[in-house]
């Protein structure tokens, strides 16, 4: 029976084919896989000198190794002769569902990568995010912690960071500081506007430029009020704004400056009296 069977015509018509054929998959597998490794590399070189964040270098360069090596493989098997296109088709569908069920983590994701990419906070700032406040600590691909000050951890997904009000008391060198201070209607003006501009006029904190503001703003329930407006650098704005209501506090208790109460005059009648 076996020698009925012609081995040449086997050999030209399906080993040497076969043959080449893998050996053309060979290749374009291996000069595929150098070529995917070598783009892999050199972006991850233009993603460090552009000084972004490690965990986004890392996980941007898996994917895309990750993509690359399976096109790579997509055509060695096609170079078989293999048929290609309902693999594609099936890792498309798979794709496609993944997508779906990590949909809220893929948003986390590129959220993440959109404050790595623009910096709308960085590390050791104060910010408040969705009326919560902190010092940012770690800013991860799919969260990033916060440190209140009373030392609490807050994790906020990075979603919530990009999709919400962001507020950065930081990132500015100058801020602010608003205060209000209150005196009776009894007092004089004059003289408790003098007291409060020679206390901010002595703090070598408070900046020149822009000018401090001290004017009369409300004529209140129970009392007159001035807004004191210093502006300091960001780094001052605690310490200036504890240090000007203490220094206020004393010096208009020292002047014979009252300082009034919420109150509500009373009025009685009696229907008896004559």
């Amino acid at each position: 029976m076996f020698e009925s069977i012609e081995v040449q015509p086997l050999i030209e018509q399906y080993a040497i084919p076969w043959g080449i054929a893998l050996a053309q998959a060979v290749v374009i597998f291996v000069v595929g896989r150098w070529i995917a490794l070598g783009l892999v590399g050199l972006l991850r070189r233009i993603m460090n000198r552009s000084r972004l964040d490690e965990t986004l270098v890392t996980f941007l360069t898996s994917i895309l190794k990750a993509i690359l090596l399976l096109v790579v493989i997509i055509a060695a098997l096609n170079e078989l002769g293999v048929n290609t296109t309902s693999l594609v088709a099936l890792i498309g569908a798979a794709g496609l569902a993944i997508g779906l069920a990590l949909q809220g983590s893929l948003q986390n994701f590129s959220s993440g990568a959109l404050l790595v990419l623009f910096k709308p906070i960085a590390k050791d700032e104060f910010v408040e995010i969705a009326g919560v406040s902190g010092t940012v600590e770690e800013i991860h691909i799919f969260h990033t912690v916060l440190r209140t000050p009373d030392n609490k951890q807050i994790t906020i997904p990075n979603a919530k960071i990009f999709n919400d009000i962001l507020v950065n008391y930081s990132r500015r060198d100058t801020r602010r500081v608003d205060m209000v201070f209150g005196i009776g209607y009894d007092d004089d003006i004059d003289k408790a506007r003098g007291i409060i501009e020679g206390i901010i006029a002595e703090d070598e904190r408070v900046l020149e430029d822009p000018a401090p503001v001290v004017k009369l703003n409300e004529l209140a329930d129970s009392s007159v009020n001035f807004v004191v407006r210093p502006w300091v650098n960001t780094a001052d704005y605690w310490p200036v704004k504890w240090d000007v209501t203490e220094k206020v506090k004393k010096a208009f208790d020292e002047q014979g400056v009252s300082i009034p109460f919420p109150q509500r005059d009373l009025h009685v009648y009696n229907e008896n009296a004559a």
